[in-house]
């Protein structure tokens, strides 16, 4: 009589390899780091725990929940959504499927506006964060920026209620507004700074499937070129802004000449692109001509 197999032993090591396999045969570029976060979550330790704990194995339960959270990824959900969570300029911010994952290269536009205030704004500057999403933008210039009052829009009343609520879990005191645009705010503002939906309809096909069948299509897509709410603001914005004032918007790779057109079209003036790390133009900003 043959002795039994012994079962099957799953160990961190093992799991996190057979995952990272898995994610890599569906395309998923961050196939490594997206199966250490998902265990990370299920196991609920700090991620440098998992490469001293290698041959820790998995209990049943474990190895449950992680499978459940892999079957959402291998679907091409979202990490940030299967977490609830993603970092934006070093802190937390709660996402779900009614706002856009924050990504790193917008914190290219904090930064414009950041030095930008910190040169040449008053010294307590009023700030306009036009199509709010998360919050990320006006949060973190609340935060960055104690002293400015800043006020921050968006379409939907489920992205302002995301936003609400990392206003509050992180301290940031910003007024809310449910509006397009910039629809019904009065003038008054040193700076105006958006991160509008700027992909074309046309592109919608070959957006990766994370993006493209996850996250809100009201945040990516606008018209044909992706440019129809950016042509709106920089018309309208201009009129909330006295002379000297700051429009700071983020665009898609191969808009920076005609974003800067339609804002010098609009009274804009100084208007500057400005590259990411990458080296893809990423923000254009401009002054409100005298």
């Amino acid at each position: 009589m043959t002795a039994p197999a012994a079962p099957e032993v799953w160990t961190i090591e093992r799991i996190l390899k057979a995952t990272q396999d898995y994610f890599a045969g569906k395309g998923i570029a961050s196939a490594r780091l997206d199966s250490e976060l998902l265990l990370v979550e299920v196991l609920k330790i700090k991620r440098i725990q998992l490469y001293t704990s290698y041959d820790r194995p998995l209990t049943e339960p474990e190895r449950d929940a992680y499978r459940a959270l892999v079957k959402r990824r291998g679907a091409f959900e979202p990490v940030a959504y299967i977490l609830g969570t993603r970092e934006f300029y070093g802190r937390p911010f709660v996402v779900n499927r009614d706002v856009l994952v924050p990504r790193p290269e917008t914190e290219h536009l904090v930064d414009a506006v950041l030095k930008r205030v910190r040169e040449s704004a008053p010294s307590v500057p009023s700030i306009l964060d036009v199509g709010t999403g998360s919050g990320a933008i006006a949060v973190t210039l609340a935060l960055e920026l104690p002293a400015a009052r800043v006020t921050a829009t968006d379409i939907s009343a489920k992205a302002l209620a995301v936003a609400r609520a990392n206003a509050a879990t992180l301290s940031a005191n910003v007024d809310f507004r449910e509006t397009d645009l910039v629809t019904g705010i009065q003038p008054g503002f040193d700076v105006i700074v958006a991160n509008l939906p700027y992909v074309g309809e046309n592109e919608r096909a070959s957006l990766a499937p994370d993006v493209r069948d996850h996250e809100p299509s009201l945040a990516l897509f606008s018209g044909p070129d992706g440019l129809n709410a950016i042509r709106r603001l920089v018309v309208d914005a201009r009129k909330l802004v006295g002379a000297g004032g700051l429009l700071a918007l983020e665009i898609g790779a191969g808009q920076g000449h005609g974003v800067r057109e339609l804002m010098e079209q609009a009274g804009w003036s100084k208007v500057a692109v400005q590259a990411d790390l990458a080296g893809h133009p990423r923000v254009v900003v401009g002054e409100a001509a005298s």
